[in-house]
């Protein structure tokens, strides 16, 4: 098949492998670099010293994986388990690559100041992105939210990174596309903030190239249905569930991506080149599935 510089073209695909191909503006351009995306650790959860083996395990594989970078999306403990911060923070200095957290809805705010960062809200840039670090999560609902004060600074931001030429790329852990079962029906509602954002995204299009969420627990799943936006939700490092999302995406009963891949893991990311390849690594197991993006030239 031909694609033109005009071509609008999306095949969503089920299984170890989807690609899907659209334009966006010098996305080309972008040197290639690897990072690695954690999420949803929960850190005591059901009072075991489980979750923290995990964590402990994907950090030494981490250590020795290609990255610049790490991304926690969220959830770092369970049930705002004030007394499993310390134990993260300890296992945390063990990481031999720079990590970036966000909060998920298990970390209550004051917490989450406390013993990792504050501001929660911020940015960093690499290698021509700037990163975009949102808190959306509510300690009392597994909705999200993006405030009208986010998004004022989300738009100095976007103004900022467009004045020196940098792609956009979005980390918060409730995802901000609509979904329903057999997804989770968690998201950022339009009266919450979905709707802006949204148009946000839109003025910014040349810009906006990745939404990164945790949450779901249901491996890699996303949708590409926003312009040349990806949003893709990556998998626990503690537990995921089946969801049966293969078969429903097939049977035409909702949209979007995922990649048939469960086991408690993490996601090793490359970005670049008009590209975005995201690789499931299950803890202990080889690689076993990706999901693509391009932006040819």
């Amino acid at each position: 098949m031909h694609l033109d510089r005009r071509s609008f073209i999306a095949a969503s695909a089920v299984g170890l492998s989807a690609v899907e191909t659209r334009w966006l503006p010098a996305a080309e351009a972008l040197p290639e670099f690897s990072f690695v995306i954690v999420s949803d650790t929960h850190l005591g959860r059901q009072d075991s010293q489980t979750p923290e083996r995990q964590w402990r395990q994907a950090i030494a594989e981490i250590n020795s994986a290609p990255g610049d970078f790490v991304l926690h999306l969220g959830d770092v403990v369970d049930g705002g388990r004030e007394a499993q911060y310390p134990r993260y923070a300890e296992s945390r200095r063990e990481l031999t690559k720079p990590i970036h957290e966000i909060p998920g809805n298990h970390d209550p705010v004051p917490l989450f100041e406390k013993h990792i960062r504050t501001p929660i809200d911020t940015t960093f840039d690499h290698r021509g992105i700037r990163f975009l670090l949102l808190n959306n999560s509510h300690n009392d609902s597994h909705l999200g939210f993006i405030k009208p004060e986010q998004l004022a600074w989300m738009d100095r931001q976007c103004a900022d990174a467009a004045r020196q030429d940098l792609r956009l790329a979005l980390v918060c852990h409730v995802p901000i596309h609509k979904n329903l079962n057999p997804d989770r029906g968690w998201y950022v509602k339009p009266e919450d903030g979905q709707t802006a954002f949204y148009e946000l995204v839109e003025r910014y299009a040349a810009r906006f190239l990745v939404c990164f969420h945790g949450h779901f627990h249901n491996g890699i799943r996303g949708w590409r249905d926003h312009g040349s936006l990806v949003e893709v939700l990556c998998p626990s490092v503690c537990y995921n569930q089946d969801r049966r999302l293969a078969a429903a995406i097939q049977e035409k009963r909702t949209t979007g991506f995922f990649v048939e891949e469960l086991r408690p893991g993490y996601v090793l990311a490359t970005l670049g080149k008009g590209r975005l390849t995201l690789r499931y690594k299950p803890l202990g197991a080889d690689r076993n599935g990706e999901y693509s993006a391009e932006w040819p030239a």
